[in-house]
């Protein structure tokens, strides 16, 4: 069976989503407040800063930033094994 490269994708944004609020959930659970601060902290790998274009009639504003945090790449890596299993 040949896996499509969309449907990779797609499995890797909704891990990297899905770790990223993982995370998010986690760092409020006293038990893990040791560490999970190193685990939640997002490190910018390439930030656009936003560019806008007025035509006049309709006003568009477009950036793109990644900034990733370690329970993210973990969800990163959990997908794209997931993904190879599928």
């Amino acid at each position: 069976m040949r896996h499509s490269t969309g449907l990779c994708v797609l499995f890797v944004v909704v891990g990297a989503i899905l770790g990223g609020l993982l995370g998010n959930l986690l760092s409020n659970v006293d038990a893990l407040s040791g560490f999970m601060p190193y685990l939640t902290e997002s490190y910018p790998v390439f930030d656009m800063a936003p560019v806008t274009v007025n035509l006049y009639v309709i006003k568009l504003t477009v950036g793109l930033a990644f900034m990733p945090n370690f329970m993210s790449i973990l969800g990163i890596v959990l997908a794209l094994f997931l993904f190879r299993r599928y």
